[in-house]
C-alpha cells in the first residue's frame, strides 16, 4: 500500500459512471482532502462528460487505463453486479485500493477470490454499503448491542417502490444482475444480520417478471428463541421502507427509507415516543467515504466495521435466498 500521513489528500477514480456515481461524487466534494482525480467510461464521451460536470482531473474511455495511473489512491466501483469482481480485480492488481458498490459481487465464490487478491497484495477493499456508516444506523446498532430496551423480539424490514425503470435495463437484465433480491433486498437482509445475527433457518419465495429475475422477494429469519425477522423487497408496490426492531421494553423504529439518512422514532412501554433527527446535510455516502479515507491513511487493509467476514456472511445469506426462489444467473 502506498504511504499514507494523516492529513494525506486521497486521489478518488470512479468506475462507472451511472446514477449512483454521481450521486456518490456530490458527496465525495463535500469531504475534506479528498479529491476527484479521474473517471472511467467504457464510453470516453461520457466520461468526458462526467469529468467536466464534476472537475475531474482525467477522464478515461477504459477501465485499464485508469488502474494504471500511479497517483490514484482509491477507485470507487459503481458498474453494474455482474462487473464487480472483474473491476475490483484489475484495480488491486495494480496496487489501488476498492470500495465497490454493493453487493461485493455476484456469489460468495467471486466475493472469496476478491478478499483473497486483496490480501495478496495487501491492499485495502471495501463492501460499499453505506447504511453501515449512517449516524441513524450506528445508534441504532449501540442501542440493540446494549439491549437498552431489552433483547430484540421480531425484525420487520422492507424496501419496495413500483419500478419504472424500462424492462432493457439493469434492474431488470438477468444478465447484469438485475433482481429486486440483489438490487434493494439486500438491505433488509443487511439490517438482520448486522444486529440479529445468522439466521437458523430461511424460508424465501418470489415472483418472476418475464426477463427472469425476481420481482419481489419475501423473507423470513428464524432464530433462537422464537426470534425472527420478515424481510421484503418488491419493484411492484410502493412499501415503507422502514425497519422496525419490536424488542422487549420497547420498539426501535428507523424510519423511511431506512438504509438512507433518516430518523428513528423509539417507543417505550408506556406509549411514549421520541424521534431522532440526525440533520444529515448531504445524501449520505460521504460518512462511508470517510471511514475508506482513514483506513487508508491508516494504512489499513479491511475495515473494522464492513469487514470481510460480515461481507462473506452477507453474500452466502444472498446466494442461500437466491436458491430458495430458484434464482440463478
Amino acid at each position: 500500500m502506498r504511504e499514507s500521513t494523516p492529513n494525506k489528500t486521497i486521489n478518488w477514480g470512479i468506475i462507472g459512471l451511472g446514477n449512483i456515481a454521481n450521486k456518490f461524487v456530490q458527496d465525495l466534494l463535500t469531504v475534506e482532502n479528498a479529491k476527484l482525480y479521474a473517471v472511467a467510461s467504457r464510453s470516453l464521451d461520457k466520461a468526458t462528460e462526467f469529468a467536466q460536470k464534476h472537475k475531474a482531473n482525467i477522464a478515461y474511455g477504459s477501465y485499464e487505463a485508469l488502474a494504471k495511473n500511479p497517483n490514484i489512491d482509491a477507485v470507487y466501483i459503481a458498474t453494474p453486479h455482474v462487473f464487480h469482481k472483474e473491476n475490483t480485480l484489475l484495480c488491486l492488481e495494480n496496487g489501488i485500493a476498492v470500495l465497490c458498490e454493493k453487493p461485493l459481487a455476484m456469489h460468495v465464490e467471486e466475493v472469496e477470490q476478491m478478499i483473497a487478491k486483496a490480501k495478496e497484495k495487501k491492499v485495502l477493499l471495501m463492501e460499499a454499503l453505506w447504511t453501515y456508516f449512517l449516524p441513524h444506523y450506528q445508534l441504532v446498532l449501540k442501542e440493540i448491542a446494549n439491549k437498552t430496551y431489552g433483547d430484540v423480539l421480531k425484525l420487520e424490514a422492507d424496501f419496495g417502490f413500483k419500478s419504472n425503470h424500462s424492462k432493457t435495463t439493469r434492474v431488470w437484465d438477468k444478465s447484469l444482475g438485475g433482481g429486486s433480491l440483489l438490487d434493494i433486498g439486500i438491505y433488509p437482509i443487511f439490517a438482520a444480520l448486522s444486529t440479529l445475527g445468522k439466521p437458523k433457518h430461511i424460508k424465501a419465495e418470489a415472483t418472476f417478471a418475464d426477463t427472469e429475475v425476481d420481482s419481489s422477494c419475501d423473507i423470513e429469519f428464524n432464530y433462537d428463541k422464537n426470534v425472527t425477522a420478515i424481510l421484503k423487497s418488491s419493484f411492484l408496490e410502493d412499501t415503507p421502507t422502514e425497519a422496525n426492531f419490536y424488542c422487549e421494553n420497547g420498539m426501535i423504529k428507523i424510519n423511511t427509507r431506512f438504509h438512507g439518512p433518516t430518523t428513528v422514532s423509539i417507543t417505550d412501554l408506556n406509549g411514549k415516543e421520541k424521534t431522532i433527527d440526525f440533520n444529515c446535510k448531504t445524501i449520505g455516502y460521504n460518512y462511508e467515504i470517510e471511514h475508506f479515507n482513514n483506513l487508508l491513511r491508516a494504512q489499513k487493509t479491511e475495515s473494522d466495521i464492513m469487514t470481510f467476514a460480515f461481507s462473506k456472511q452477507l453474500i452466502k445469506t444472498l446466494d442461500d435466498v437466491r436458491n430458495l426462489i430458484n434464482l440463478h444467473y
